[in-house]
């Protein structure tokens, strides 16, 4: 079965930075564009950024631009997100998101979501 598996989170302090990964197993990685949601208390869930298959196309949110990088691995099956600048605003919990129709244009992953979806893990940053 498909499994998406997040890691990275936790605790840090504003301005400081995070490395989200999500290793993927159980399907075909290159065929899937792949995304990171977040969902804080009381909100949904957004898109924070995408990446098609091959990664040289990518989304990001506008609350996001220039401080995140999504990347990823195709030999690893696995994708990134570095975090830097972070803000008290960032804090939710981050969700990886694998799409089959956003292989190739990532920012479909942001209408749609995504076909299979991690568990989650918690980023929390305190100001």
């Amino acid at each position: 079965q498909v499994q998406l598996v997040e890691s990275g989170g936790g605790l840090v302090q504003a301005g400081g930075s995070l490395r989200l990964s999500c290793a993927a197993s159980g399907l075909t990685f290159v065929s899937y564009g792949m995304g990171w949601f977040r969902q804080a208390p009381g909100k949904e869930r957004d898109i924070v950024a995408s990446i098609n298959w091959s990664g040289g196309s990518t989304y990001y949110a506008d609350s996001v631009k220039g401080r995140f990088t999504i990347s990823r691995d195709n030999a690893k099956n696995t994708v990134y997100l570095q975090m830097n600048s972070l803000k008290p605003e960032d804090t939710a919990v981050y969700y990886c998101a694998a799409g089959l129709g956003a292989r190739r244009d990532p920012s479909v992953l942001s209408s749609y979501g995504g076909n299979y979806w991690g568990q989650g893990t918690q980023v929390t940053v305190s100001s």
